[in-house]
């Protein structure tokens, strides 16, 4: 039996995939695609069942872990970051169960994956430079802790990544299962946000920071950390490597444009610079009340050759806006966010810190900061916020 896929062609041009059912097959496959995918690299991967046609999956360059995972993380407190981050260095920052721990891009730009455990909860952090997309995901499924490595393949400019326990491949920018046994399976994503050094550490003194000492010495002996190997890829007007990219531009915005991302429904998006000018955004997405905040503070880690000296692009968080049975609505007044409905002032993590509301702190929600071409190749269809 073949996989059932459907193609339809939105308006803008862009081919968008409908999976109808996950079955071993793909009728536009080929066993020459196959033997292209592998390459020089030993694979158990099941080749057979695939999600979507492989001769959208190009090489990157690198083979099989030629970019390395980090599987034994090891961390160290604020006060030694200070002797390596600058302040508005971009670091991924994760919360749960109590526990704080930040992922500097200056490092997941080399390795791409960090598979790790952050207050019980297994997650695998993830960061495709070319697409600008840093996600958390839970690595639990079912009934088994998975652990990722990196294809050195592409999907529409998008890292392929793949489980070591069933080699299936993973399309990173949607968390999904594109080619092997578990094709069609999803990871849930966790909430993740990339702030600026000086903010995360504002936020969270007690943050636990990924320390250079990687398993990997030659990143750091050689100065790898910290150095951008993608200097000025994401300046306005340029747009992603077109061997890597063969999909249309959706022209709604520029390709490097960056984007706050909700994976619900056909998707829901909001621009950084829609963001610049209100600071926040106030919506309903996927029946939730939603709030989006932005501030400046976080350096590019894809314009100057040193991450640290990029431009300033901001941070975001993303957030329920419901305490108890009320549902808030947000602005930026007097350089702090604040809710109109008590006057509390609330800051990036969430939190209540002034007012009526002081205390009380608003639920995540898991979200990408994305470039607009990456975002909307998966997502044709998304609903684009306007203020």
């Amino acid at each position: 039996m073949r996989n059932s896929i459907r193609w339809r062609r939105t308006a803008a041009g862009t081919a968008g995939l409908l999976l109808l059912a996950v079955q071993p097959g793909c009728a536009q496959d080929s066993e020459a695609d196959v033997r292209r995918l592998s390459g020089r690299d030993a694979w158990r991967t099941d080749f057979s069942r695939a999600a979507v046609p492989l001769h959208e999956i190009v090489s990157g360059g690198p083979r099989k872990d030629g970019i390395p995972a980090v599987d034994r993380p090891r961390f160290e407190d604020a006060a030694a970051a200070d002797n390596w981050l600058g302040s508005r260095d971009p670091v991924v920052v994760i919360e749960e169960g109590g526990v704080v721990k930040g992922y500097p891009l200056s490092i997941l730009i080399w390795h791409e994956i960090v598979n790790d455990d952050v207050g019980g909860v297994p997650v695998t952090v993830t960061f495709c430079p070319l697409c600008n997309t840093a996600l958390a995901f839970d690595r639990r499924l079912g009934g088994r802790v998975l652990d990722f490595g990196t294809t050195g393949r592409l999907r529409q400019s998008d890292l392929v990544m793949y489980d070591r326990q069933t080699e299936t491949w993973w399309q990173q920018a949607v968390g999904e299962a594109i080619v092997g046994v578990l094709t069609g399976e999803k990871l849930d994503l966790v909430a993740a946000n990339t702030f600026g050094w000086e903010t995360a550490k504002g936020l969270y003194p007690g943050i636990q920071v990924l320390s250079r000492d990687t398993g990997f010495p030659r990143y750091r002996d050689s100065g790898r950390y910290g150095r951008n190997p993608y200097e000025g890829y994401d300046r306005p007007g340029n747009r992603p490597f077109a061997r890597f990219f063969s999909a249309r531009s959706d022209a709604r915005l520029q390709a490097m444009e960056r984007v706050v991302g909700l994976d619900v429904g056909n998707g829901w998006a909001v621009a950084f610079s829609s963001l610049r000018d209100q600071r926040v955004a106030n919506t309903s997405v996927g029946g939730k009340t939603v709030a989006v905040f932005w501030t400046p503070g976080a350096a590019s880690a894809l314009d100057d050759s040193q991450i640290a000296n990029g431009r300033d692009v901001g941070q975001t968080a993303v957030f329920e806006r419901t305490v108890g049975d009320r549902n808030l609505d947000f602005t930026w007044e007097d350089g702090s966010f604040t809710d109109r409905q008590t006057g509390s002032r609330w800051n990036l993590a969430g939190q209540a810190t002034e007012g009526p509301l002081a205390g009380n702190k608003l639920a995540p929600v898991p979200h990408g900061n994305h470039f607009w071409f990456a975002w909307v190749v998966f997502r044709p269809e998304t609903k684009l916020w306007k203020p």
